[in-house]
């Protein structure tokens, strides 16, 4: 019980409130820029706030949303996998989850590449490599994310240890359920394209 308590129970909790840290609201409120969740998707990731305008808060909230993620695994990880993969899952589920804002959070892209990265480096790299890529040939945010995180969990079957392996993977289909608007969005072809603002459209965010 004791061992569960320390490899399982406290780094899910710490994971959690690391990744529930709303830095997007919180930046935005710093900045004169009120509530963000008034503001196109509602969401409080970095693709929602880059609609402000403000890109240098939306890269800021990219960053520090990632490295939530990765200080949690980091964190945890002395104690051993087992709670480097539960502080992962919790940093995830605190982002997309947050209790503070009534369980209505960002997407958690940002938050899982922060967690692949401290996971394994290799994987996270790819990840992200995959995500600029496809990015870059088809300009949907929401596609790149969507595709890189399968590719990251490929990979990570490939070089990891089947248990990391598994909590990766089981990261993409909660970033694919938080990513329903922008999915059926892109079957209708009218999901917005990097760079292109709209008040309304309910993008992905980090």
């Amino acid at each position: 019980m004791q061992w569960y308590a320390f490899h399982v129970v406290v780094p899910l909790a710490l994971g959690y409130l690391l990744g529930s840290i709303p830095f997007g609201l919180l930046l935005t409120r710093a900045a004169g820029l009120g509530d963000i969740r008034k503001v196109g998707s509602g969401n409080i990731g970095a693709t929602n706030v880059l609609r402000t305008g403000r890109k240098s808060l939306a890269a800021a909230t990219l960053l520090l949303d990632a490295l939530k993620g990765f200080a949690a695994v980091m964190i945890c990880a002395v104690f051993g996998p087992t709670a480097a993969i539960a502080a992962a899952l919790g940093a995830v589920l605190g982002h997309m989850f947050p209790v503070w804002l009534s369980f209505k959070g960002g997407k958690g892209v940002a938050t899982t590449l922060g967690v692949m990265w401290g996971l394994s480096w290799p994987v996270g790299a790819v990840t992200c490599a995959a995500w600029l890529l496809i990015a870059a040939l088809f300009r949907y945010s929401s596609l790149a994310a969507l595709l890189s995180i399968v590719v990251g969990a490929i990979v990570a079957w490939i070089l990891l240890d089947w248990r990391v392996a598994t909590a990766i993977t089981a990261l993409v289909p909660l970033v694919w359920i938080r990513h329903h608007e922008n999915i059926e969005r892109l079957f209708k072809g009218i999901e917005p394209k990097i760079g292109q603002r709209k008040a309304n459209a309910g993008g992905p965010t980090a």
